[in-house]
Formats: structure tokens, sequence, C-alpha cells
């Protein structure tokens, strides 16, 4: 496989950053489905935003790695949700037609994630790296230490409705919205579109080691009266240490059982 070209002119275009020959260093400011958990483990700590790797020549080799893999999956990258044409529209993914109800992401924490966003199209991206594995195939791991409740990606791709999914073979499919009426209820299809949250693999919920994995959450919240699916660092994770989350949080409905 041919790794993405180390060029920050071919970084530029493939992620569309905004004003990154200006920026250089550290940011001052039923299917196989994934589920998310409703509620934070944690409640009233806030969530921290990342933290990008001050060498420039890394951060383009961590952005080379995400966007190697994304062309293998013959995808193109989005770092937010999409709405395309006879899928789902915006105006279906309503918060308030959950049928618990949906947590509300803090004011505090809501400027975190546009913080996080705002790095990103400045190309300061979190120290990942997307590797791929002979047995796990792609898979993404820290590129530098990780504090607890980072918020490491916001979950991307094309959303649509659950029903029209029901047959699909996507394999990274994510519960965005369970709405009180099932036709409502809607799910986030990495297939076409995403970022590197298509990359971050599952724990064996049937091993014995595969709780000792887990390093992050997923998690579920209102954001503005949407849906929105975040990935946060529910432990301190170490430089080289693979990221894992628990696709079966909410729903026991993924099947995990071959999972290294």
């Amino acid at each position: 496989m041919v790794g993405f070209p180390m060029m920050q002119t071919k970084i530029i275009d493939f992620f569309r950053i905004q004003g990154a020959e200006e920026k250089s260093g550290h940011s001052q400011d039923g299917r196989k489905r994934k589920r998310s958990s409703l509620v934070m483990y944690k409640k009233r700590r806030r969530i921290l935003p990342f933290t990008p790797t001050e060498n420039s020549a890394r951060r383009l080799e961590q952005m080379s790695s995400l966007a190697t893999a994304l062309i293998a999956m013959h995808m193109k990258f989005s770092n937010e949700l999409t709405y395309m044409p006879r899928m789902a529209p915006k105006s279906a993914n309503q918060a308030n037609l959950e049928k618990d109800g949906m947590q509300v992401l803090p004011k505090e924490d809501k400027e975190t994630l546009e913080l996080c966003r705002s790095m990103y199209k400045r190309g300061e991206c979190p120290p990942l790296l997307v590797v791929f594995d002979p047995l796990e195939g792609f898979t993404v791991q820290a590129d530098g230490p990780i504090k607890d409740m980072t918020l490491i990606t916001e979950y991307t791709g094309d959303v649509d409705y659950l029903k029209n999914r029901e047959h699909d073979d996507c394999d990274s499919m994510m519960t965005l919205l369970l709405a009180k009426d099932p036709s409502d209820s809607l799910v986030v299809c990495p297939d076409k579109r995403g970022n590197i949250a298509r990359f971050i693999n599952g724990i064996n919920n049937h091993s014995r080691d595969g709780r000792k994995k887990e390093n992050l959450k997923c998690v579920r919240y209102d954001v503005n009266g949407e849906c929105r699916v975040l990935l946060v660092a529910c432990r301190d994770i170490c430089s080289g240490e693979r990221l894992y989350y628990d696709y079966n949080g909410y729903e026991q409905e993924y099947p995990t059982h071959n999972f290294v």
C-alpha cells in the first residue's frame, strides 16, 4: 500500500486546511452498527481539547497516515456530519426525538468542541497515527500522551435513516438518534465520507482482556438541538497505545466475538 505523500501542499488540499501557511507549531487557544452511551461515565468533568504535536513535520506524518487510510477505503475526508440527497435531511436530526432524552452538551464543552474543530481546520490535528495491522486492519494509536477526558474526535459521515440501512453491509455505522418512533432513528454512515473515528477499533466484549483495552468512551450529546457523537478519553493514554472503545456502549447488538 502506497502512503500518502508527506507534502504540505498535498495535505492542505486533501484536508482543506485554512490558513496553514501562516500557522506552525502549537495552537494557542440489527446490522453491524456501533452504539454509543447516552450517559458519560464521569459527569460534571469538563471535556479537554486535544493538544496537537508541536513538531509540524510530525503533524504532516500524522495527517498523511489518515489520508492513506481514507484513500485505501475510497473515502473523502469530512470532519462534520453530512446530509446527502436521498438520505436523511438535516432537519431530521432533532435531539428532542430521542426516546429517553439526550443530555445537552454544556457550554464549556461546546466551546471545547468548536476549538478542536477550528484547530483541525488550521492543520493542528490530534496526536494520532493511523497504522495497518494484519489482524485488526486499520487502527489508530496515540502519537503522544493524551490526558483523561480529552476530546479525541467527533464521529462523522453521511447521516441516513436507520430504516434505509437495515440491510447495509457497512461495518462502521454509528447510532446517532434512537427515536421514540423507529422510523425517525438515524445513523452515521462513514462509508464515503468521514474522519479518523472510522478507524478506531472496538473492544471484544466477550474477552477477559477486552475491557482492559478500553481507553475511550463514545457519547451522544444534544448540541444546539442536534444529535452529535463524541469520542472522549476515559483515562490517561500513553504514546504508542492503540485506541479502543465499546461498540456496545448503549445497545448490545454489535458482534464483537472475533475482535482481537
